[in-house]
């Protein structure tokens, strides 16, 4: 490990497990690489390695009551908190990863974490039943759908005397993937993605309007591992549910022909299109200024298509030089025959990529905090990603995604992969 850390501040929270001893040598890693460390310790932990111990390691005083002031001058968890770079908690147990998701603060650690807005990486660490227990993967996925990160646990003997997932991944794993969050690799730094999410609302009257499930989340989430990458990130998003992420170009539209507008205007200079929105393909004919009064029993609606956004972005595309080509990515919500459909569309479409899922399938599509999907390129089948969350979904694709780009470019045909 030679990158440094010199003139980082890393907030590190160490909770109540046998895993907290391994803090120590977390500690004495991150100071090797130049790291200011303040630790944070529940009770809990400083029954199985001293805040002596810790507090020699990293030259600072470690904090375990949220009410123990030293300096008048100062509130310190605000303090803290607003000094981090970084804030990892290493060993998490169930216990701390359910504060921390249901936002209670009743702690050094939980407190201080509700009052920054540095980057956040856990490392649980836990019985293996524990961790696979569904209150368990709630917490876990309602953490990553904030934008949190996990180092997860490994596999192998437990203290306990179980042989399961759970024990704390080591010092040097959770070092490294420190370091890559706070100087890298940024592998789409210098690159401009635009991504599109949510679902588009088309107007029958002032109080009525056609619309579906979409909650944004999916799209959300690409936007913020990219981000998270280092690229410029433009997110046009029509009604969603969930929380817009910090750090991105935000715009906001209705329907589908401002979507259409939108991501037209800002295709010019963008290296990667993410189309995750859900589109309506009609909306009406006649839209009512006023609110249309019940009058007879059956009403008719008269639809025309809207725009086809991916289809206009794919024939964009095709009419650029080699080296302007984005690498355009296309979503396929499907109920059955998610190959053929998605295969279908990626050709139509003019697709580099086509991530499609069944939208019927428990754990997948519309509102959830987890997704699967098959993602495609233009010889088929590139990945099937099991049930994870949208981040950890993201993360893959965008990975898929680099390699795509990165060999496009290698050999400036504008053909993708597939295997």
């Amino acid at each position: 490990m030679n990158k440094s850390l010199s003139g980082k501040t890393i907030l590190l929270g160490v909770s109540g497990g046998i895993a907290a001893y391994k803090s120590a040598t977390l500690c004495s890693r991150l100071v090797g690489l130049g790291a200011i460390v303040r630790v944070m310790m529940t009770e809990g932990a400083t029954r199985f390695i001293t805040p002596l111990t810790l507090q020699t390691l990293t030259r600072y005083p470690v904090a375990t009551d949220v009410f123990d002031e030293k300096d008048a001058s100062i509130v310190q968890h605000i303090d803290w908190a607003d000094s981090a770079d970084l804030a990892v908690i290493a060993p998490a147990t169930a216990n701390l990863l359910s504060k921390l998701a249901n936002g209670l603060a009743d702690d050094m650690i939980s407190t201080t974490l509700l009052a920054t807005t540095a980057p956040l990486l856990i490392a649980p660490a836990m019985n293996v039943h524990m961790w696979e227990h569904p209150a368990v993967i709630d917490n876990v996925n309602k953490l990553a759908s904030r934008g949190a990160t996990f180092v997860e646990p490994g596999t192998g003997q437990l203290a306990c005397g179980y042989v399961g997932k759970g024990r704390l991944a080591e010092p040097d794993e959770i070092v490294e993937a420190i370091v890559a969050m706070l100087v890298g690799p940024k592998p789409l730094s210098g690159k401009r993605v635009l991504v599109t999410a949510g679902g588009t609302v088309e107007r029958i009257d002032p109080v009525r309007y056609i619309t579906n499930d979409s909650s944004g989340k999916m799209g959300f989430a690409i936007a913020e591992a990219a981000r998270d990458r280092g690229a410029e990130v433009t997110l046009i998003c029509g009604k969603t549910e969930a929380n817009v992420p910090h750090g991105v170009n935000l715009v906001k539209v209705d329907s589908a022909s401002q979507m259409h507008d939108a991501v037209m205007e800002r295709l010019p200079g963008t290296d990667i299109v993410v189309k995750a929105a859900a589109v309506a393909d009609y909306r009406p004919v006649h839209q009512a200024t006023q609110k249309i009064k019940k009058t007879d029993d059956k009403m008719s609606l008269e639809l025309v298509r809207n725009p086809d956004i991916l289809l206009a972005v794919g024939e964009w595309k095709n009419a650029q030089p080699n080296k302007d080509k984005p690498l355009v990515i296309g979503f396929a919500a499907e109920t059955n025959d998610v190959e053929k459909h998605a295969m279908d569309k990626l050709n139509r479409k003019k697709c580099d990529l086509i991530v499609a899922n069944n939208v019927a399938e428990t754990g997948a599509g519309f509102g959830t905090d987890t997704n699967i999907v098959s993602i495609y390129g233009p010889r088929g089948l590139i990945e099937n990603v099991p049930q994870m969350t949208k981040r950890a979904v993201a993360e893959k694709l965008l990975d898929i995604a680099q390699s795509t780009l990165s060999l496009q470019q290698a050999q400036g045909d504008g053909k993708g992969p597939g295997r």
